[in-house]
């Protein structure tokens, strides 16, 4: 009988440890996306400033070219170039961070979870 109570104690144990483990897993996994997300947010967002200005210059740049005919404004228009090439590279960059964060859910620690729940049923 002793032994039975040492086993189910010794079970007890390393289920919560198990429990444990799946939370502390979830937590890390969760933190990697958000930490995917919050990068890809903040590219976003300066891909999106770096569009503005963009803009700007190629406004600056008719006007320009509106006035002048010729010279400064190929130069406001080689610089506002420049800006939407930078403006579209991070938007790509920004568009891979999204993609490499997945699904919101902490799909590792739920598919370790189903895993151990299978296991146990088919001990019990």
């Amino acid at each position: 009988m002793l032994r039975i109570v040492t086993r189910a104690g010794n079970v007890k144990t390393r289920l919560e440890s198990l429990v444990r483990l799946n939370l502390e897993l979830a937590r890390l996994e969760m933190t990697r996306k958000a930490t995917a997300l919050g990068i890809a947010l903040a590219l976003a967002v300066v891909a999106v400033v770096l569009l503005l200005y963009a803009i700007g210059f190629v406004f600056a740049a008719a006007a320009v070219g509106l006035s002048e005919i010729v010279s400064l404004w190929i130069a406001l228009l080689v610089v506002a170039g420049a800006i939407l090439l930078v403006a579209a590279a991070l938007g790509f960059v920004a568009a891979r961070f999204a993609r490499k964060a997945g699904p919101a859910a902490p799909t590792q620690a739920i598919d370790e979870a189903e895993r151990t729940v299978k296991t146990l049923q088919s001990h019990a």
